[in-house]
């Protein structure tokens, strides 16, 4: 057996342990399985089955994140909705395909979103996506395109429009193109660092949390898995981003899908002023978190749950 074989097993078993506990036939029961988007990609995915479920929810992860990111908030909405979320192409066990026949931009991963959705056979009219990172701009692309792909999207921390200035100095260093090449390398070089620190970066001792061991491993075995590493990906998807983004500046007030706007009041990579701008001129409901970080959903679950229950109901 390869290695990358054993390391897939690895995390297909770690995944089944730690994700999928025995549920009462009444109860919800966690899925974990792979879905074809297209010929070429093939997404690793999670669903929360419920039986009674009020609607369904789907999570779109960020940099350097797999789906486990979202066990603790998944396993909660099951109580009351059906809850999906897939690893984004690059990230986790999701095909990567190479970049001259998949280029990673934020309007390629909404074409991945769409084909997930469909694909899925999720009711459109009963769905919430929730985004955060580089999850966010791609919903909003697609719903551009296709007013009625969600009921509403909830969108946070990440960065909707080009404004350098309020982003954290590596993300634009990766804007640049003369310099991004180095970020990509460095960003390599770095993977356990990131893995370990990257998600309470910033915040002060007293805010400081810890995520859990097999997210950590599902993350160190999914970043290699495939000739372009988790962080190539990222590389990849800013090597289009002011493209993306000013498409959405370009075409923000024929955006039709209500969307509400949820930050992290600390978060260093992406200021809070990005979101209250983003915010100000959809005309959209913004929610700062106080004491927060770039990551809600794992600083703060029960926050983040209780925003996208509101927005379900």
């Amino acid at each position: 057996m390869s290695d990358l074989s054993v390391n897939m097993l690895a995390a297909a078993l770690l995944l089944a342990a730690t994700a999928a506990p025995a549920y009462a036939a009444s109860e919800p029961k966690v899925e974990i399985g792979y879905i074809a988007a297209d010929a070429d990609l093939t997404l690793r995915r999670m669903v929360v089955r419920n039986p009674d479920a009020k609607g369904v929810v789907l999570l779109l992860h960020g940099f350097p994140e797999t789906l486990q990111t979202w066990n603790d908030v998944s396993l909660a909405l099951g109580e009351d909705f059906e809850v999906h979320a897939f690893d984004w192409p690059g990230f986790g066990l999701s095909s990567r395909p190479a970049a001259d026949r998949f280029a990673y931009a934020p309007k390629d991963y909404a074409r991945v979103l769409k084909a997930y959705i469909d694909k899925a056979g999720i009711d459109r009219s009963k769905l919430t996506i929730y985004a955060t990172d580089i999850g966010a701009l791609p919903a909003l692309l697609l719903a551009l395109d296709e007013p009625d792909i969600a009921r509403s999207i909830i969108v946070g921390d990440f960065a909707p429009f080009d404004r350098p200035g309020l982003m954290h100095e590596r993300l634009q260093r990766l804007k640049t193109g003369v310099v991004s090449e180095e970020v990509r390398v460095q960003l390599n070089r770095e993977r356990d660092d990131i893995l370990e620190n990257a998600f309470r970066r910033g915040l002060p001792a007293e805010a400081q949390f810890e995520v859990s061991t097999a997210f950590k491993a599902d993350m160190a075995a999914g970043w290699n898995h495939g000739a372009i590493t988790s962080a190539d990906a990222f590389y990849h998807y800013y090597a289009h981003f002011t493209r993306d983004q000013d498409h959405l500046e370009a075409n923000l007030s024929k955006l039709r899908t209500p969307v509400k706007v949820v930050w992290g009041g600390d978060d260093l990579y992406i200021g809070k002023a990005m979101g209250a701008e983003f915010a100000a001129r959809l005309g959209a409901e913004l929610t700062v978190l106080p004491g927060v970080g770039h990551y809600p959903h794992l600083q703060a679950p029960t926050q983040t749950i209780a925003e996208i229950r509101a927005s379900v109901r």
